[in-house]
């Protein structure tokens, strides 16, 4: 059961870090390029290439094919990133949260028809319990039926299937070769998506502006952030060494539970920062989508 601590580490650290990512677009980057913002992500994976490398040297021993295919499991997060934080640009951060849920469907998919791995009925149940929760926790009642974006509903479906396709790369040579020898190149496709993006000029002169106008709020606001989401991205990696990739992003599919947590946390104690309903009815409605959590979580966890 130890694993589902690395499990739970990437849903909540992920919603603290969507919280954070809203308050960025919302100040920084409204109305430009997201893109900018994700130069920062790739700053901290070419960061922590040597750091790797020097506590384990043999990463570099890996054929030239896994490289390249590992490297693409990190090009992938990054495109997911990039879906994300364009749907954030018009959307609230509890709205996009439950579009995450579709990465725990595309990875029991993906996990059992490809990675052949096997999942029993009472984990299938829990994946759905989790669903279901989640789901339960993102909806809206009394405020009238609305029309759902169809750009938003792409956008983030594109980010849950480039996050269930890294998924499954990363899994899949993670559990052949080496956990961190799979990080190393996972971070080094990071770095290099980081790269292609600061070829563009337009790129380059924002991300130029942001750093002279804003340089001490947003370097640090935003490294702090890149190291929350880097622990939990590290959590989910080696949990899916332990667990079916299916369950594990359904664990993580609970980023919406936990969104809309600190979301309240934050209307209580710093309204100017992001608020969420909290009457009596959408107190019972989290705590009949908690009850539904947890009991996936029980499930999931007897082997």
């Amino acid at each position: 059961m130890y694993w589902l601590i690395y499990a739970f580490s990437g849903p909540v650290l992920w919603a603290l870090s969507t919280h954070i990512d809203k308050y960025l677009v919302e100040r920084y980057f409204k109305q430009g390029s997201v893109a900018v913002l994700m130069v920062f992500t790739a700053i901290i994976g070419a960061l922590a290439l040597p750091f790797v490398w020097l506590f384990h040297p043999g990463v570099v021993a890996l054929d030239p094919e896994s490289m390249v295919i590992i490297a693409a499991s990190g090009i992938l997060y990054m495109s997911a990133i990039y879906f994300y934080l364009q749907a954030l640009q018009t959307e609230e951060a509890s709205t996009i949260a439950p579009f995450f849920q579709a990465a725990g469907v595309f990875g029991l998919i993906l996990g059992y028809f490809i990675l052949g791995e096997q999942i029993s009925y009472s984990q299938i149940i829990g994946v759905l319990l989790i669903i279901a929760g989640s789901i339960v926790l993102s909806l809206r009642f009394g405020q009238g039926t609305s029309r759902v974006k169809k750009q938003l509903v792409v956008l983030m479906l594109l980010c849950a299937l480039a996050i269930s396709l890294g998924s499954l790369i990363f899994k899949f040579y993670a559990v052949r070769d080496e956990f961190w020898t799979t990080t190393f190149w996972n971070f080094f496709g990071q770095a290099l998506f980081g790269v292609i993006l600061m070829l563009a000029a337009e790129n380059r002169k924002q991300f130029s502006e942001m750093i002279h106008a804003n340089a001490g709020a947003l370097l640090s606001v935003n490294m702090a952030n890149e190291l929350i989401n880097l622990g939990g991205n590290l959590g989910v990696r080696y949990t899916l060494l332990l667990a079916p990739l299916g369950v594990v992003q359904a664990i993580s599919s609970t980023t919406s539970f936990f969104v809309l947590f600190f979301g309240v946390i934050l209307s209580l104690f710093f309204p100017n920062l992001a608020r969420e309903e909290i009457s009596i009815g959408s107190l019972m409605q989290k705590i009949i989508a908690t009850t539904l959590v947890i009991a996936g979580v029980l499930l999931i966890s007897m082997q």
